[in-house]
């Protein structure tokens, strides 16, 4: 809530990162800075930290995506057989193939949602698909996965995407109009309404939306890399654009959560019969311990 606050004062209305303070002007006492950067505010926040823990409290994250999942909601919005009618139909073909792009590249370039929808057609350089995300970050250069991969897929699924929606400018992921139209304003869709779509989709596989918000997909990306790819931090940290400072790690919140589905089942930890895994089409191996 605090960075979200942080956010708006800083950067939407400009007022940067100096700390609350007084000053006086023409002796008229005027206030100075971000609001949210004060020490009352400071106080406040530790004090309601510690209230809360004192209460049993616990800090609860969005649950993180797992390629299971992925491939679950990508096999159901590339079969047409499997939608509801009526009533019940949330959305079309395009906005299936909206919401595959933007899940693939926010799990795998470990972007928020609200980053993704930003994103603008001049962001894009076709060859590998190179997305420029910010001065600060580094492009990041996207090849094509291997079809065993097409559900994690960021090349794949914005090629088929931006082929459908005939876009050739403004804002990639623009909002939708009725009958599975995009707007004709270049306007970009609203986290607020992505994370309704995505909510619907998770239904459509049986999945509970609660646990999952626009903040899963980074997460479960992270824990994809390290996980299944094996990535060493300092490799996801370069990747990603964030800070190496070891000494004060965010990237532990997106690996562990109390809240994530357990990786495997406690009776298979030394289990000498356990079941194999899917099978690496890059090394081969199939072992729990590749």
């Amino acid at each position: 809530m605090r960075a979200a606050v942080n956010y708006a004062f800083g950067v939407l209305l400009d007022l940067g990162k100096q700390h609350w303070h007084s000053v006086h002007v023409n002796s008229v006492t005027v206030m100075r800075g971000n609001p949210a950067i004060s020490t009352s505010l400071s106080r406040y926040m530790v004090s309601l930290r510690r209230r809360k823990v004192k209460a049993g409290e616990t800090t609860q994250s969005a649950r993180a995506m797992v390629s299971i999942l992925m491939r679950r909601l990508y096999d159901f919005n590339h079969d047409k057989t499997k939608w509801h009618s009526g009533e019940d139909q949330w959305g079309g073909p395009l906005q299936r193939l909206a919401l595959q792009a933007i899940y693939t590249l926010a799990f795998l370039c470990l972007l928020r949602a609200d980053e993704v929808l930003k994103i603008r057609l001049t962001n894009l350089e076709s060859d590998l698909l190179t997305l420029f995300h910010t001065a600060e970050i580094k492009p990041f250069v996207l090849w094509e996965l291997d079809v065993a991969e097409a559900h994690l897929c960021p090349v794949r699924a914005l090629a088929e995407y931006i082929q459908a929606s005939k876009l050739t400018s403004g804002y990639v992921f623009r909002a939708f109009a009725s009958q599975d139209r995009l707007v004709a304003n270049d306007v970009a869709m609203t986290s607020e309404r992505f994370l309704t779509l995505f909510r619907h989709n998770l239904l459509d596989v049986g999945e509970d939306p609660l646990p999952y918000g626009t903040h899963s997909f980074r997460r479960g990306g992270c824990q994809y890399l390290a996980s299944e790819r094996r990535w060493p931090i300092r490799r996801i940290c370069e990747w990603a654009g964030w800070s190496m400072e070891f000494s004060n790690l965010t990237i532990v919140k997106y690996l562990i959560s109390w809240n994530d589905n357990p990786t495997e089942k406690r009776e298979d930890f030394f289990h000498p019969d356990r079941q194999f895994t899917y099978k690496c089409f890059t090394c081969g191996r199939s072992c729990n311990c590749a």
